[in-house]
């Protein structure tokens, strides 16, 4: 074990590991630094959406501006209405990339959050307010009649306007409807009947006092910590939780106090069932059974006294439309095809079993654009295991480009998928991106892009799913294990999430908490990875642990995957024909080529930028030096230093990985695919993990180690000057790395030809 690595065990280890409550308590430090108002919707990472809206605005209704968004085209429209002013319209952002590739759909955030206003009269927030809010909306934006979807409260407020206005209402949505049916939560019943008096207890549900709230922003802060600690009732539900806190502190104690007061006169039990008795729509009512705000009761009594449909989600708590958003959008979509007789159109071509051949659906991660080339390998040694295999690739750009040149067949699906590549470039900053929370960030897009996976191996018949780190492929296919319907083989370079020192506890907490819910999805579902690969060696794997009283990562590792050893994806190329390899790329012999590449994403333009910095002095102490940049296919020439003579920049190049071993030395990130391509290929390289990246810094500098393979240089401190020095003292040597196996495409594949 490495001293670094001996170091972070002994820092995870000091972190207990809590019960979900507990984990939502130590989190407190990351709210700390939002005051109550802040902004966060539309903010750049904001701006990282699976889908953004065709168009937004606001209209001004009564003296109070309501913000609104709409998505796609298609009939009937659907309506997100606004839940309580808690949270805005980004609480449905898990539904409208779904929603949107088949119909219009309007969201509006509530008055007092989002970019709607906050008035400070009482009486501005009435229910009817919010009915007319979007009766406002739904004119501006010429809609006739709607799919009204509701949640929380906002179930109440859709059954009061499909009551009202029956002619616009095509059908009706309500998800864990709060309205006063049934017997309510005792303990906050309890705790809100003390609200009309000074609190005398801040404890539990005491805290949802309006006198408590305009005490000061630690008070409410306080609260909406502890609302969403039971609204999010399921475990490893740190991210829902974080953002909605989040979205709560975009508005203020003050402004919820008073929207409390203008609603404290809603419908009484018995209004409330007139009021359902002259809902006309069809409805569906969804609830889960573990709901702590609002009981499954209700939405039972909705269904039985409006004749609709109800969906009762065992296990779920108060936010299944952020919790488990694949069921929930599925169950609305089966709703409104039903609507008047509507079917879904959905493309059915069948073929007769001995007439078919075998076909097989890949998904190739674009985080990372070294994963192509090994899956490449992987899917020709398939194909002569299998020569009846089809492949079909679902893809997105910067992967498609290198696919494409190889005359590979991607899904025409394909350019619908939400651009994860893009979301990285937002996350990243200079030489810096936070991968584990960049990926956490982009749950929006994952789910869409698996949404879009399961409507295609609905449709079209495939006998063999890859997934090479296509995380929304893994996780939400565990969340949903029903939905698998094929062979299913999953593959990594690495296993186990780690915190970065910085992060301190609260990230060790959020870490290991994604780590256990793995390890508990693959021993409750072990059927649903028919293959587990490794794409790497036992001895690759790091020694840490997944977190305090989880396992060891190789034990568990060794005992739930198999091992294909490491990929190249092409033969390396022997020391003595690197000369005639050098010709044919046109590289001379006087000449000492160093090569700079970052991969395929827009992250590395300042690594490029400062070794192009370096040329000048690197040139003098190398007189005879070549320096080719490549930009990749994210990075922009234009935004690099100009070319001058010894220096080139060139954009995306093939077969990179020839220029590799033609070069005298190459400057890289810390990526393992390009480091380990150069590790092969026994070329001498610089490195430089991207900051706070914990993949680059722990897990890819562990296997670089035990090839002995590569100098890690650190960014922070690699001026020019150092970079121009590293560059002279390592041009042209011959490491003694480790050897890299030549046949870890073909064993992987074997391992997958199986499952045909």
């Amino acid at each position: 074990m490495s001293a670094s690595s001996a170091k972070r065990l002994a820092r995870s280890a000091a972190v207990a590991q809590p019960a979900t409550p507990e984990v939502f308590e130590r989190l407190a430090p990351r709210f700390e630094g939002l005051a109550p108002g802040s902004q966060v919707t539309g903010t750049p990472l904001e701006q990282s959406r699976a889908r953004r809206p065709d168009r937004e605005g606001s209209l001004d209704r009564d003296g109070v501006r309501v913000f609104w968004e709409s998505y796609g085209e298609g009939e009937p429209a659907v309506v997100l209405f606004p839940s309580w002013m808690l949270v805005n319209s980004r609480i449905w952002k898990m539904q409208i990339p779904f929603l949107a590739a088949r119909h219009r759909v309007v969201t509006l955030d509530p008055r007092g959050n989002g970019r709607s206003d906050r008035p400070g009269s009482a009486s501005a927030y009435d229910q009817q307010a919010y009915i007319d809010d979007a009766l406002a909306v739904m004119d501006h934006l010429g809609l006739e009649r709607s799919v009204v979807i509701g949640f929380s409260i906002g179930g109440l407020h859709v059954l009061a306007f499909a009551a009202q206005h029956p002619g616009r209402v095509a059908g009706v949505v309500t998800i864990a409807a709060s309205l006063p049916l049934g017997s309510p939560i005792r303990a906050r019943a309890v705790a809100l009947a003390a609200t009309a008096s000074e609190p005398s207890r801040t404890d539990g549900w005491f805290k949802a006092n309006p006198r408590l709230w305009r005490r000061g922003p630690a008070e409410y802060r306080d609260f909406a910590r502890y609302f969403f600690g039971q609204f999010f009732s399921e475990p490893h539900s740190t991210k829902g939780y974080e953002d909605a806190v989040g979205w709560a502190l975009e508005t203020t104690g003050e402004a919820l106090a008073t929207e409390w007061e203008g609603r404290a006169v809603v419908e009484s039990p018995e209004e409330t069932l007139a009021l359902l008795s002259r809902v006309a729509a069809p409805v569906l009512a969804i609830h889960g059974t573990d709901d702590r705000i609002s009981p499954a009761e209700r939405s039972e009594q909705i269904a039985r006294l409006t004749g609709g449909r109800l969906a009762l989600l065992e296990g779920s708590g108060h936010g299944p439309l952020v919790r488990d958003p694949v069921k929930v959008n599925l169950l609305i979509e089966e709703f409104i095809s039903q609507l008047g007789d509507r079917r879904p159109e959905r493309r059915q071509h069948w073929v007769r079993g001995r007439s078919r051949r075998r076909r097989a659906l890949f998904v190739s991660s674009p985080i990372g654009l070294g994963h192509t080339q090994r899956d490449l390998a992987i899917a020709r040694a398939l194909r002569e295991l299998r020569p009846d295999l089809e492949i079909d690739w679902l893809a997105q750009d910067p992967v498609t480009t290198v696919l494409e040149v190889a005359g590979e067949r991607i899904h025409p699906a394909s350019p619908r998928l939400a651009s994860e590549a893009r979301h990285i470039d937002v996350e990243s900053g200079e030489h810096d991106l936070h991968a584990f929370q960049a990926i956490r960030r982009m749950d929006e897009i994952l789910l869409a892009n698996f949404m879009l996976f399961h409507e295609i191996v609905r449709d079209e018949a495939y006998d063999l799913w890859i997934g090479d780190e296509a995380w929304e492929v893994d996780y939400y296919l565990h969340e949903n294990p029903e939905l698998k319907r094929a062979a299913y083989a999953w593959l990594t370079d690495f296993v186990g999430w780690l915190p970065m020192p910085e992060g301190g506890e609260p990230e060790a907490i959020l870490t290991a908490d994604y780590n256990a819910e793995m390890i508990e999805h693959i021993a409750r579902y072990p059927r649903v990875r028919d293959r587990a690969i490794f794409v790497g060696n036992p001895d690759d794997i790091v020694p840490d642990r997944f977190g305090p009283d989880l396992p060891l990562i190789r034990d568990w590792t060794e005992r739930h995957y198999a091992f294909s050893g490491h990929i190249t994806g092409f033969d390396p190329i022997d020391l003595d024909a690197r000369p005639a390899l050098r010709e044919a790329l046109g590289y001379h012999p006087g000449e000492q080529v160093c090569l700079v590449s970052v991969g395929g994403s827009g992250v590395g333009g300042d690594l490029l930028r400062r070794v192009m910095a370096a040329f000048p002095e690197a040139r003098r102490l190398v007189p005879n030096l070549r320096m080719v940049v490549v930009a990749g296919p994210r990075i922009d020439p234009a935004t690099l230093p100009p070319e001058q003579p010894g220096l080139e920049v060139r954009t995306y190049v093939h077969e990179l990985y020839r220029h590799f071993a033609a070069c005298d030395l190459a400057l890289v990130q810390g990526g393992l695919t390009t480091t380990m391509e150069l590790v092969a290929n026994r070329r001498p390289f610089l490195y430089f993990p991207l900051r706070r990246h914990f993949e680059q810094n722990f897990h890819v500098r562990h296997r670089l180690e035990r090839y002995d393979a590569g100098i890690a240089m650190n960014f922070e401190h690699a001026s020019p000057e150092v970079i121009a020095g590293a560059i002279a003292a390592n041009i042209g040597t011959t490491p003694p790395y480790r050897p890299v196996e030549r046949d870890g495409a073909r064993r992987a594949a074997g391992l997958i030809a199986e499952l045909l």
